[in-house]
């Protein structure tokens, strides 16, 4: 499961993950229903999900180096707002033989930018 922050949590985003990832795409939202996600409450939402979640973000002052990493999920923080150009490079990473499946992600932290 790919888990969406709220600023690239949009149709255009899910729509451009689903055509190569077979998963299910959600945003953070749906994960807790009628309430406001704070960055910090984060980590333990996506420890409570069944499946390794990965997490998909454009903040990365607040993820990258921050957030502790856990088996349960991995967090993937894109370096720029300009989400569309970093997507084919998350379908990079997601392809790599080291990082293919969830079991291999899950207690990383990846960041995302175009340098």
């Amino acid at each position: 499961m790919i888990v969406l922050d709220e600023q690239i949590s949009n149709q255009q985003t899910i729509d451009a993950i689903g055509g190569w990832y077979r998963g299910k795409i959600v945003p953070i939202s749906r994960l807790r229903p009628g309430t406001i996600i704070l960055d910090d409450a984060i980590p333990a939402l996506l420890r409570e999900q069944r499946s390794q979640a990965a997490f998909l973000t454009v903040n990365a002052r607040d993820f990258w180096q921050r957030v502790e990493i856990d088996q349960k999920f991995c967090v993937v923080c894109f370096a720029s707002d300009d989400v569309f150009r970093l997507l084919p490079l998350l379908k990079v990473l997601f392809r790599k033989p080291e990082f293919r499946n969830k079991k291999q992600r899950t207690g990383h932290v990846f960041c995302i930018t175009l340098d």
